[in-house]
Parts: structure tokens; C-alpha cells; sequence
């Protein structure tokens, strides 16, 4: 696998769903879009509350598995949300991590489509940032809020989800990184310059580390800059490399903003010209659903080798 899809796949594809059926502001939805508004926090550009949102009946505890009951086919003109369960947890800031599960429902037939993150595996963590689309959705709902979101059709169908939004993380505490141990990954370099990473035989540490192997002198990476990039990235679990630009001897380009956090961490605030060892427990990269993602439940280990930064537009 190549690391362009390094953001996790459970968070990717709700973002994909949701940008498609509520990208900006749908004609005629009355959703407000951050192009459209001078609002500045994620309350404002929630999308409405309406009739065919609240129409949905929705059965379950808030973490449980959610089954929405509606008359089908449902007829949805604009994007609406509705609140089912209003929680009493920490609100949603601009830029937090959420982590939340997810049940997506065809409007037209009543049929499933696609639920994860219920019980005691909830989806990977994602940032909720205005103008991300994802904004319209979870707007600043608290913690233990349950919410309904009925999406016109865009060229996917048209859609109902239901969100809980099981934690709430101010991003400067999310995966927060911490000192490496005595028992650390190790690294070794070939005469051309590939790693070969040596995983110690005890248990991966719960925290994202971070080891700078060499430091570059070139410029800070800052959050959102497009980076080049060599990496090999290793499971712990096996010490089984999944993927190595190394190996496909072409460097990788992505933004920071676009990659799991473990990744995102080891990134930003280095130099260009630095070569970083990270490990990140299973939070921080594909989540703890295994059957969510082929790395899910995973602690990963990457060597990263930073060639290039460019600022973000």
C-alpha cells in the first residue's frame, strides 16, 4: 500500500461521503458554507435542523449499534440535521479530534450501507475544522451526542447518516508525543541509504515517540505544508515492513494535514533534510478495527526521511 492513503480509511470515507452528498453549500439546502459566511465557529456552520432529518427514527444507545427507521423512499430537497440525543459532554472546537461512530442508510431503499466505530471500537479520530465538510455534519455537538443527517442526492443517492460522537480531544493533546524508551525501535542505513528498522521483542509503548535520527538544516515544516518524503513503514506486531517508498525507489508527496496523526506528529516541526524515527499506538494511525482497515489494531513504525517542504496555499 502507499502512503497516500495514510489518512485513515474509515475517516477518508466518511469525509468522501460526506463532501459528496453535502459539498459546500448544495443548491438550494440552505447549508451555509465557510466561502458563504462570516462565521467563525463550527456552530454556525452546522448544517439547518428540518423536518425530514427529524422524520428519522433512530433506535440504539449512543455507542450502539444504530438502526434508522423512515418512510421509503425519503424525499430530501436540502441537507438537514437533526439531534436525536443531545449530549453533555465537551463541545466540539474548531480543529478537535473526534472520534465517533457511523451508520449510513439509502434513502430511497431503507437499506444499510455502511456502519463502524459502535461498541468498543470506534472509528480513527478525525479533525473537525470549518470548511472541512465534515463541519456540516458534527457542527459543535458534544460529547455523547447522537445526530441525523439527511443529504440530497449529488450523484451517490440520496443519503441518512447517523453520527455519535463518542470523545471529544483538543488537537494539541491528541497524540500528544512523549520521549522514547530504552526499549525503542532501531535503525540502521545501508551504503545507498535505506533503512532497516530492528523492532526490540516487548510491548509497543501507548504513546506516539518520536526519535530524530539526523537532523536536517533546511526549513521547519509547518502544519498543511505539501511534503517529499522517503519512509518505510513496519508493524510492530511482526516486524513486517507494509509499505517503503524506498523500496519503489520514488519518494512520496503529501500534505501533513492528509496523513494519520502518528505520521502527521513525526512531520511537522522538523527540518527539512531530518530523518525521524516514529512510533504510534493504534489511535494515532488506522484506529482499533482491524476489519476497518488491513492496519487496524496496529502499532506502526515508520523511518521517514524529509527531502522537501512546501507551504501550504
Amino acid at each position: 500500500m502507499r502512503i497516500r492513503p495514510l489518512a485513515a480509511l474509515s475517516a477518508a470515507a466518511l469525509t468522501a461521503l460526506l463532501l459528496a452528498g453535502c459539498s459546500g453549500s448544495p443548491e438550494g439546502s440552505g447549508t451555509p458554507s465557510p466561502d458563504a459566511t462570516s462565521a467563525t465557529d463550527l456552530c454556525s456552520v452546522a448544517a439547518p435542523e428540518g423536518d425530514t432529518a427529524a422524520a428519522v427514527t433512530v433506535s440504539g444507545e449512543v455507542g450502539e449499534s444504530a438502526t434508522a427507521e423512515f418512510e421509503a423512499p425519503l424525499e430530501i430537497e436540502s441537507a438537514e440535521r437533526a439531534i436525536v440525543v443531545e449530549g453533555d459532554g465537551t463541545e466540539i472546537q474548531d480543529g478537535d479530534y473526534v472520534s465517533y461512530a457511523l451508520a449510513v442508510f439509502d434513502a430511497t431503499s431503507g437499506e444499510s450501507l455502511q456502519s463502524g466505530g459502535f461498541g468498543d471500537s470506534p472509528l480513527p479520530a478525525m479533525p473537525i475544522t470549518v470548511g472541512s465538510g465534515a463541519d456540516q455534519f458534527f457542527g459543535c455537538a458534544a460529547e455523547g451526542t447522537r445526530i441525523v443527517m439527511t443529504v440530497p442526492d449529488t450523484g451517490n443517492g440520496a443519503l441518512v447518516y447517523v453520527i455519535d460522537v463518542l470523545g471529544v480531544t483538543p488537537a494539541a493533546d491528541w497524540c500528544a508525543v512523549g520521549e522514547p524508551g530504552a526499549d525503542f525501535p532501531s535503525v540502521e542505513f545501508s551504503a545507498e541509504g535505506v533503512p532497516t528498522i530492528t523492532i526490540p521483542a516487548t510491548e509497543p509503548p501507548a504513546e506516539v515517540q518520536i526519535e530524530v535520527l539526523e537532523e536536517g538544516d533546511g526549513d521547519v515544516v509547518e502544519p498543511g505544508d505539501t511534503v517529499t518524503v522517503n519512509y518505510t513503514g513496519m508493524k510492530w506486531s511482526d516486524s513486517t515492513v507494509f509499505d517503503s517508498s524506498w523500496e519503489r525507489g520514488e519518494p512520496a508527496e503529501f500534505q501533513t494535514t492528509g496523513v494519520v496523526a502518528g505520521f502527521q506528529r513525526a512531520l511537522e516541526g522538523q527540518t527539512v533534510g531530518s530523518k525521524v524515527l516514529v512510533s504510534m499506538p493504534p489511535a494515532c494511525g488506522y484506529g482499533e478495527d482491524p476489519a476497518a482497515h488491513e492496519l487496524g489494531a496496529q502499532t506502526l513504525v515508520f523511518v521517514v526521511e524529509i527531502i522537501e517542504a512546501k507551504p501550504a496555499e
